[in-house]
């Protein structure tokens, strides 16, 4: 479980192809901190830490993840945000965020404010029912909430801070992002989707 308050960014040093899956070893400020076995978000992916080397950790993903996410596109040098896992006894300063990405959406369009910065996303219309106005969403790993919501689309507003500390400062239009729709929606929708079945 996470907050999606990003901790730290990670650069891509190795990618290693074996059958469906692709390890890769990345090298993060919270690396040495690790353990074997722990979870940790990368862009909002939950992956399990398999290594350790000083500043460097590895982790894999299998078909499945690479088929719901951008981790595919993902080569030496990439940057990713990294989120520890959620302790009891934290702040839940952004919102629950399981680490489980339902789907990619498409940077279609970014606007500069002068002092902050407004990014356009598209994204599959079966998700429509769970992007509200002013609700959250998970944005490679970032706790985000989403205005200007449309049918497959929605914007984001980002802050000095957040846009210097993640990788959203190298995103462009027609990039790649994970996103990880509200859960609390999510059951909800089910919920709903049951009634009369």
């Amino acid at each position: 479980m996470f907050t999606g308050i990003i901790e730290s960014k990670g650069i891509i040093k190795q990618v290693i192809s074996e059958g469906l899956n692709k390890t890769f070893w990345i090298e993060s400020a919270i690396s040495s901190q690790l353990k074997v076995d722990q979870s940790l978000s990368h862009n909002g992916v939950c992956l399990t830490v398999e290594a350790l080397i000083e500043t460097s950790h590895r982790v894999t993903a299998i078909d499945e993840t690479l088929q719901k996410t951008n981790l595919s596109a993902w080569k030496n040098g990439t940057i990713v945000n990294l989120e520890r896992c959620l302790q009891i006894s934290d702040r839940l300063d952004g919102h629950i965020v399981q680490g489980h990405v339902d789907c990619v959406g498409i940077c279609k369009n970014i606007k500069d404010k002068k002092g902050s910065w407004v990014l356009e996303f598209e994204f599959p219309k079966k998700f429509a029912g769970l992007v509200v106005e002013k609700g959250s969403i998970c944005l490679n790993g970032i706790s985000l909430t989403v205005f200007n919501v449309k049918k497959k689309a929605f914007s984001v507003a980002i802050v000095p801070y957040t846009y210097e500390h993640t990788n959203i400062q190298h995103i462009q239009a027609g990039d790649s992002v994970n996103l990880e729709f509200d859960m609390l929606g999510k059951y909800l929708l089910r919920r709903l989707s049951l009634k009369g079945k």
